[in-house]
């Protein structure tokens, strides 16, 4: 054998040893991944490029056939082609393969099975605030009451001054809200929403005003920076506190059960004269101080819960409304939602509300 012949040999053994790795994928193909058959593929290809490319030494070897002696030459050249055409035949025949099964694979992993059951989508609920908010709203419309909201940035002036809480008041301090730049804030209170109901739509009125209010608190197990109230207006001729005390245990008769019984405390507000706090017999312990043998907890064992502050409604307020107050009367009230859900899920941390835990919001489903 010539020299010529036997480097061109030399070229072939070096590919059949290259080559080899890719021998047994004509019968195990079958058996590889889709990442392993793309990594063969990108082989394959530099494999391609190092024995059959421009530079590669099959392409170097043709310079060869000018050295051969001319009688040889034919035979020499159809040697080299030869070889080439078996090297470049192997190389196209393992790149199809992989190619053909590169793209049934990925049909098979895109494959969508029309007749399996679908996966039904998880339904969320109604967070523990909106439920109770939702009931209180129901009873109250069911009363004769209309449900009012309105704007959570307000004026000083709707915040404060037509609640009867003048500038230098000492109750603006316990009130004090959140301020923007150019004059506005922040409500402190829903009843904002009583004052421009009045404005719009005058009296006699009986509404309910629920939603969010802003105060300056530091974040503790019982208070935040923003939590929701619920207030209520009537305003008519002949309101008494006996209208007051009616509806508000009427109320929550409806809410807590027929035996549950309210009292009303003296207090001070500055919108309504006279004013009182009200609270209502225990819907745990039924009043008694005990539940199971032990002091109760939502009541603290006194057998009663204090809910909220409530009053008739002050002359000035009823003036800032352009409502004659030696015609009509009117009783307001308030109550926090936040405080109702911690004692009715006896909650111990008013946070857990507002964290968006799915672990804690996922028990009241």
């Amino acid at each position: 054998m010539s020299e010529e012949k036997k480097q061109i040999e030399q070229i072939r053994q070096s590919f059949q040893t290259a080559f080899a790795g890719f021998v047994h994928l004509h019968k195990e193909i079958k058996d590889l991944t889709l990442a392993d058959a793309e990594s063969y593929q990108r082989e394959l290809a530099e494999l391609k490029t190092k024995h059959t490319g421009k530079k590669s030494e099959l392409a170097n070897s043709k310079k060869l056939i000018g050295r051969v002696a001319p009688e040889e030459r034919g035979a020499f050249g159809s040697f080299v082609q030869s070889i080439e055409r078996e090297i470049t035949t192997a190389i196209e025949e393992a790149e199809t393969n992989l190619k053909n099964f590169i793209a049934d694979a990925k049909i098979e992993r895109e494959r969508l099975d029309v007749t399996l059951p679908g996966t039904q989508p998880r339904e969320g609920h109604l967070h523990l605030l909106t439920i109770l908010r939702q009931k209180i709203e129901d009873i109250f419309v069911s009363m004769g009451y209309s449900i009012e909201d309105d704007r959570e940035i307000e004026t000083d002036y709707y915040n404060f001054d037509a609640l009867n809480i003048p500038e230098g008041h000492p109750a603006r301090e316990s009130q004090d809200t959140f301020y923007t730049t150019n004059g506005f804030a922040l409500r402190s209170q829903t009843s904002t929403v009583q004052i421009r109901a009045m404005e719009r739509r005058g009296v006699p009125i009986r509404i309910i005003a629920p939603g969010r209010v802003f105060r300056r608190d530091t974040p503790d197990l019982t208070h935040t920076p923003m939590f929701h109230q619920i207030e209520g207006l009537c305003v008519d001729k002949n309101i008494t506190m006996a209208h007051l005390k009616g509806t508000v245990g009427e109320w929550l008769r409806r809410l807590f059960g027929k035996e549950t019984r309210i009292r009303l405390r003296p207090s001070y507000f500055p919108f309504t004269e006279p004013s009182a706090e009200f609270d209502f017999s225990c819907f745990k312990c039924g009043g008694t101080g005990t539940f199971e043998s032990e002091r109760c907890r939502p009541c603290k064992g006194s057998g009663w819960i204090e809910l909220g502050g409530s009053g008739m409604v002050h002359p000035n307020v009823l003036r800032a409304c352009n409502v004659d107050p030696q015609v009509y009367s009117g009783f307001a009230f308030g109550f926090g939602l936040e405080r109702m859900c911690l004692l009715m899920y006896s909650l111990d941390d008013i946070r857990l509300m507002f964290e968006n835990d799915v672990r804690f919001l996922e028990q009241f489903r």
